[in-house]
């Protein structure tokens, strides 16, 4: 423990942020240099890189991501598989930040999930919620020889949350604005925001996940194109959008749902497929497109609308995630919030892309300052709590 004492104790530490999202395409490293914690928490990105995996890998964790399609020993052999993989995203991302390994403080590892039931369940007299998040943090923290921070989500869903979302609280102490009103949008396989009016304390924020976004299109340019994706959303742009296929889609309980909320493949994977490919027979597969993607902005400015336009209208959205290159949305998205502005977070010097696994990177550091980093409000649980379990 004299190890983590002494990380306790300084002021200016080098760490390493990872993550693989929903999409399971790959490992997004951050090397950041985080001076100070809580609000007086400062930032500085050294270098990103999204490593991917082997596609036979990817395959076989969407494969083992959805009820009845996994099984009790690949599960445990992915756990420790990917652990693998993630430690030699921290060894690749030292070399491309040009520090040593045995400079690096501390690794925040969300790890990889493989299934999310943030419903409360009633079983054998207990209430519980759950969450697998695999990428075993103690294999990291051995083969790497750094201190390791993981499994985050379970310690809010204790407590009675859906532990997710947690990007809101690292939203809070880097974009909070005294004089704008914003929205923190990010565009990963699905959709989620924080909303943060000006001025605003760490209780008043606002987020949930609000549906799918590129998840859906990514299976779709799959099953159509063999594509893993639609770049620059080029495909969506060529095709005309399925009015009553988009109703449809909108018509999901989901969106109905109050906050707090979050969701996933569980239920926008598979299973929401069949209804968009009973069109296909009658559609061109560019309508298809056009029109899931379609579904992305939509579905953010209707939860806007529902949830959060009484208590703030926006001024900026800041964008970040894969689905900020995608034009289709981009622009829908503008067209949708105007007259509020619709950017990337690039705008604000900070990049898009390394978002979540530098956010993973500011809760481990959290964690190991004893700063509880969950937002009751936004998970739903009865307490702050310290998130996530110290590997050494």
């Amino acid at each position: 423990m004299s190890r983590l004492s002494e990380l306790q104790k300084k002021r200016s530490k080098l760490i390493v942020g990872l993550i693989s999202g929903t999409s399971a395409d790959g490992i997004d490293a951050a090397l950041v240099r985080v001076t100070g914690s809580g609000i007086r928490t400062r930032i500085k990105l050294i270098t990103f890189h999204t490593f991917s995996y082997p596609a036979r890998l990817r395959d076989k964790l969407l494969g083992s991501s959805l009820p009845g399609t996994g099984s009790v020993d690949v599960l445990c052999e992915l756990n420790i598989l990917v652990a693998h993989f993630f430690a030699d995203a921290v060894r690749d991302i030292a070399r491309k930040g040009r520090v040593s390994l045995s400079s690096i403080d501390l690794i925040g590892s969300h790890g990889q999930t493989v299934h999310h039931l943030p419903a409360p369940k009633h079983i054998f007299g207990k209430t519980i919620r759950s969450t697998l998040q695999i990428g075993d943090p103690s294999t990291i923290a051995k083969l790497t020889g750094v201190p390791t921070v993981g499994d985050f989500r379970t310690a809010d869903m204790a407590v009675g949350g859906e532990g997710a979302p947690l990007v809101p609280y690292f939203d809070y102490l880097t974009f909070r604005s005294k004089t704008k009103n914003r929205i923190l949008l990010n565009l990963g396989g699905i959709a989620n925001f924080t909303a943060l009016a000006r001025n605003c304390s760490v209780s008043d924020v606002v987020a949930f996940d609000t549906g799918p976004a590129n998840m859906v299109i990514d299976a779709l340019m799959m099953k159509f194109y063999k594509r893993p994706y639609d770049a620059g959303g080029r495909m969506a742009l060529r095709g005309e959008i399925i009015p009553e296929l988009l109703l449809q889609l909108m018509s999901h309980p989901y969106f109905r749902q109050r906050p707090p909320k979050s969701t996933g493949r569980e239920t926008f994977g598979k299973m929401f497929l069949p209804t968009i490919l009973s069109f296909a027979r009658r559609c061109p597969r560019r309508n298809l497109i056009a029109t899931v993607t379609e579904l992305v902005p939509f579905s953010i400015f209707d939860q806007y609308n529902r949830f959060i336009a009484e208590r703030m209208t926006a001024d900026e959205i800041l964008v970040s995630g894969g689905g900020v290159h995608n034009r289709a949305i981009m622009e829908a998205l503008q067209d949708y919030f105007h007259p509020a502005r619709v950017k990337s977070t690039e705008s604000v010097g900070f990049p898009s892309d390394a978002k979540e696994a530098i956010c993973f990177a500011v809760l481990a550091n959290e964690t190991l300052a004893e700063h509880p980093s969950n937002v009751p409000r936004v998970t739903g649980a009865r307490q702050p709590v310290i998130l996530g379990k110290i590997c050494l």
